[in-house]
């Protein structure tokens, strides 16, 4: 199983496939690495040898920030906008969707799936003691 930046990519997949389990590769991303480094994006991880595996890696650390770096970066970036008070920082901190999406009915996932249905409003008749 190869590894590149400490995490270990699938050997049966294509190699533009295995890339993307890179954080901060996708699709779009491993192809544009791929090219640069002139590797078919067809070819299997596990067919690649390690001058060829070693382009990838050498061309993905000088040009990208990926894993560690990109995690650190979003954490600071949403802590920065909480820091200072603005809307999008509170709607991070209430955890709640941040770019304008609907609330009243799309967010169900968010808010914890809560389901709450309505009855007909009408009591249910009691029971003789």
């Amino acid at each position: 199983m190869p590894r590149l930046s400490g995490i270990n990519i699938p050997d049966n997949k294509p190699i533009r496939v295995s890339l993307t389990y890179i954080y901060g590769i996708g699709e779009t991303r491993s192809k544009q690495i791929l090219k640069v480094a002139g590797i078919d994006a067809e070819k299997k991880a596990a067919d690649l040898s390690a001058d060829e595996l070693n382009k990838i890696r050498e061309f993905i650390e000088k040009n990208y920030r990926i894993e560690g770096d990109l995690r650190r970066d979003v954490i600071m970036s949403i802590r920065r906008l909480r820091d200072i008070g603005c809307w999008r920082g509170n709607r991070h901190a209430k955890r709640l969707p941040v770019r304008g999406q609907r609330t009243k009915t799309n967010n169900r996932t968010i808010r914890g799936n809560v389901r709450k249905t309505v009855t007909s409003g009408r009591k249910p008749a009691a029971t003789p003691t």
